[in-house]
């Protein structure tokens, strides 16, 4: 089995463990987009967001701090950021947006602690990654909406119940769920 496939099979079947809010979550955010900022060169990178359940105050979550980085180019990406994150011992993939090989591709890092365990996730992508952005709306949303947070919160807890070793499965799981609420944030958002 070559390095690649071994890192994928390492990726998906890790453990899926929810874990109730931690206040340190936007400070980890902060820490690393520092980092970022300071390790990367400057005309590559432009805005850099917290996303996902770590960034929606009190929401129970595994403790993954998902970050959004805008680059002005993904194949300067490729060149110039992968080697310097690869070299700090971060496992990076170039994967696609939708399903298992269909455009358009994305640079996705995984950093890990000394221990191995995942601390952050973070997704590099240009400007016109409608897809990708849209999450800051599905955020934004539950933000707003603690009601729907609470709903997003007891899908995600029985789902890592139901898919403990499969991240391929439980993410797939809570698609419908994130595209009928990013769907209402877009609506709403329309309407303003």
């Amino acid at each position: 089995m070559d390095i690649l496939q071994e890192k994928i099979n390492k990726a998906i079947k890790e453990d899926i463990k929810i874990t109730a809010y931690n206040k340190d979550w936007p400070k980890y955010f902060d820490q690393e987009r520092v980092h970022l900022l300071n390790c990367l060169p400057k005309g590559l990178i432009k805005r850099i967001e917290h996303f996902g359940s770590t960034a929606i105050p009190g929401m129970a979550a595994k403790p993954i701090i998902d970050i959004m980085v805008e680059v002005t180019s993904l194949e300067q990406t490729k060149k110039i950021i992968v080697p310097v994150l690869e070299k700090q011992g971060y496992d990076y993939f170039w994967r696609p947006t939708f399903g298992d090989n269909i455009p358009p591709f994305y640079a996705w890092f995984i950093k890990r602690n000394h221990n191995g365990i995942r601390t952050h996730h973070i997704h590099m992508v240009e400007k016109d990654f409608t897809e990708h952005w849209e999450r800051l709306d599905f955020r934004d949303h539950l933000i707003a909406y603690p009601e729907v947070a609470k709903q997003y919160e007891d899908l995600k807890i029985r789902l890592s119940e139901k898919h403990p070793h499969d991240r391929v499965a439980y993410t797939s799981s809570k698609t419908e769920f994130i595209n009928k609420v990013t769907q209402s944030a877009r609506q709403e958002l329309k309407n303003k």
